[in-house]
């Protein structure tokens, strides 16, 4: 009996409020790390973007696929453009350069060289605006080509009708003006002109019978 009441006085007591305090101090600390750790990682993309803030005043003025702009969140990104953006790695020290295609997401560059990663946004921006340009220019040239067959088009019924004119009078449908008339006219006008001579010659044989 001894044995079970020492037991039973040593036992636990234990307090659900004691529980939820301890509950909330861990929940604060892992919170506290969480914002540290954003607040980490946002201090390296700004550190990224002042590298490249000469480089985003350079874009030419009416280039509006660019971005360049840090969101918030739970992870930080600095945007490029529509479809790529920099972030921080697992470690929280390494940039990663990554952008969205039709085939899914593609590392460009991952690097915890902060040098590094400034010069390889810088590149993929210069090739972004000649991709532009080119897509400019490839518009510009093809609606010049457009303008300049539409005359063509316009004339194209009036040489048709010509040539379809040409290929009658070669066929003899047709006759040129100013050109001898074909040799189906000139037989009716000789039949015409013999029927004629042959009603005169009997009109004069009648008349010498008579006479």
């Amino acid at each position: 009996m001894s044995e079970t009441n020492g037991r039973s006085g040593t036992s636990n007591v234990r307090s659900l409020t004691d529980a939820i305090r301890k509950a909330r101090v861990a929940e604060s600390e892992r919170t506290d790390v969480v914002v540290e750790l954003r607040e980490a990682e946002r201090a390296r993309l700004d550190m990224l973007a002042d590298e490249l803030r000469n480089v985003f005043a350079e874009v030419p003025d009416g280039d509006e696929q660019f971005i360049f702009q840090i969101s918030g969140g739970t992870q930080p990104r600095l945007w490029i453009d529509m479809t790529s953006l920099v972030m921080m790695a697992r470690d929280r020290r390494t940039y990663r350069f990554v952008k969205d295609t039709r085939f899914g997401r593609t590392v460009i560059l991952e690097t915890a060289d902060l040098d590094d990663m400034a010069d390889c946004v810088t590149q993929y921006v210069a090739e972004r605006i000649i991709e532009r340009e080119r897509a400019l220019e490839a518009d510009w040239l093809a609606e010049r080509i457009l303008r300049a067959d539409e005359p063509q088009k316009a004339e194209k019924p009036a040489s048709e009708r010509r040539a379809a004119m040409l290929r009658k009078v070669r066929d003899g449908s047709v006759q040129p003006a100013g050109q001898p008339r074909s040799s189906a006219t000139m037989a009716a006008v000789s039949f015409l002109g013999g029927l004629l001579v042959g009603i005169a010659a009997l009109l004069a044989y009648a008349w010498f019978k008579i006479g």
